[in-house]
């Protein structure tokens, strides 16, 4: 007993947390570690992906990586064990004795052919053929029960390896394809990601960040020609690579946040009763206020766009109409309305559409809704988005006018009364002041749920967005 309580001192397992509100399981997409390296307590050490956000994961104690169980592309359960770190204690020798019952917290190590030299290289490999063979069924998993987790190997490359043997994946020479931790180039996951949507080798560009981190300059001053900035957030471009030359079909496994946007998707669709209405207004003289804005001095700092001016209408809107910020609770056959709003802002990312929301955004000042706008559009772009970040919303605005889309009939959010789409704005011929001029103009899309908001009220809310838009002053006049 006293030695099995020394091993589980000494051995520790780090399982796969819950980093969202009820989540099954996670995609490894990058360990950070390697067997043999040195950890400490808060130290990330791999970076994960579930059905809602990419999540970098922190080791809870110190020690050294004995066992590394998933390699990257492994879609693991939540609960699972997926590291085990040797955190020092009583000598390896005793590691031996018989392991606890499956539900035990840690995992018992193999023999060891000396007593503390975690570092040292892996045990020959005759040895480990035995022990590779009596523990293949419970590769995923602690002790003899099979467990659900599913392996999906990921498709990078036609001539990626398959997952190698467990001697292989647990000994020092594990590397997934890539350099040794020691040689390879310093960079945020974000930074990644960037580099390899433009094809750039981070091996073949020169880093000017602190401590030799290569920052999204460096990637970008390596693109030839350099890569624009989109307006907005990242394009998801990265979903949908053309087909390679020779090539008819490529296909994409449906996984991590592309899979639950599309079953959220079809769950709203076939769920409320979608009602869409549109409404073209001349947006002159809000566009004339934003140019103004951006030179004030309550601005400055901050990104100032007709997008915050169409959030601060609608606001504005479901305050003047508060019976459209509402919600349906099918399990308690009731109706919730709320006197907050948590206002969404559809965002698309190289993982796909996800819908981050800005908490009680009826009480900010516009420049505290202008400062909450912009963190929220550059932690989207960074791929920093959390889960709480993404839950709780009320309503959302998708603003399909920065790819020059005219308007749309968006789909409402899972759980949400309501998305506006704003279109691009345009200079077009209108009738002003009893004259045809040129103005700029544009439409938007009111969607709502039908069991929710009828008619009537949908339809007041939308000619209040619009008529805040088109005389800007009554942000002041109906605030």
């Amino acid at each position: 007993m006293t030695t099995m309580t020394a091993q589980a001192q000494r051995f520790r397992e780090f399982r796969m947390p819950d980093v969202g509100e009820g989540l099954t399981e996670a995609e490894i997409l990058k360990w950070y570690v390697t067997v043999g390296d040195t950890v400490t307590d808060g130290q990330v050490i791999c970076e994960v992906e579930t059905a809602k956000a990419a999540v970098e994961l922190p080791i809870p104690y110190d020690g050294v990586v004995s066992e590394i169980r998933f390699d990257e592309g492994t879609t693991v359960d939540v609960g699972t064990p997926i590291i085990v770190v040797d955190a020092g204690g009583p000598a390896a020798g005793e590691a031996e004795a018989p392991p606890a019952a499956p539900e035990a917290t840690y995992y018992p190590p193999k023999a060891e052919a000396a007593p503390a030299a975690p570092a040292a290289p892996a045990a020959p490999a005759a040895p480990a053929a035995p022990e590779q063979a009596k523990r293949q069924a419970v590769l995923v998993g602690y002790g003899v029960a099979p467990s659900s987790t599913t392996r999906r190997p990921r498709k990078a490359t036609a001539a990626a390896p398959a997952v190698p043997a467990r001697s292989e994946l647990n000994g020092h020479d594990r590397t997934n394809g890539l350099a040794p931790a020691a040689d390879r180039p310093l960079a945020k996951p974000p930074v990644r990601k960037l580099a390899k949507d433009l094809g750039i080798d981070l091996a073949t560009v020169t880093p000017t960040g602190p401590n030799g981190v290569v920052t999204r300059e460096d990637i970008r001053a390596a693109a030839a020609p350099p890569a624009p900035l989109p307006p907005a957030v990242t394009a998801p471009g990265a979903l949908a690579p053309a087909p390679a030359p020779g090539e008819r079909e490529t296909r994409i496994p449906i996984k991590g946040v592309r899979k639950a946007t599309a079953q959220a998707m079809v769950a709203s669709a076939f769920t409320a009763p979608h009602v869409t209405e549109f409404v073209t207004f001349d947006i002159t003289r809000t566009m004339k206020l934003v140019q103004e804005l951006k030179t004030d001095r309550a601005f400055e700092g901050v990104r100032v766009s007709p997008l915050l001016l169409v959030a601060k209408a609608l606001l504005i809107a479901l305050r003047r109409n508060p019976g459209a910020n509402a919600a349906w609770d099918e399990a308690n056959q009731e109706i919730v309305h709320k006197s907050y709003v948590n206002l969404g802002i559809a965002a698309a990312t190289p993982r796909g559409l996800i819908v981050p929301n800005i908490k009680d955004a009826q009480d900010k000042t516009l420049p505290e809704l202008a400062s909450a706008l912009g963190e929220l559009i550059t932690t989207a772009r960074d791929g920093k988005t959390s889960p709480a970040a993404m839950q709780g919303g009320t309503v959302t605005i998708t603003n399909v006018g920065v790819f020059g889309v005219d308007t749309g009939t968006p789909i409402l959010n899972p759980g949400e009364s309501a998305i506006l789409a704003f279109g691009a704005v345009k200079l077009q011929p209108w009738v002003h002041k009893g004259k045809v001029k040129p103005r700029q103009v544009t439409t938007l899309a009111l969607s709502f749920d039908h069991r929710l908001v009828d008619g009537e009220l949908g339809s007041k809310v939308l000619a209040d967005v619009a008529a805040i838009l088109e005389q800007p002053k009554r942000l002041i006049t109906w605030a």
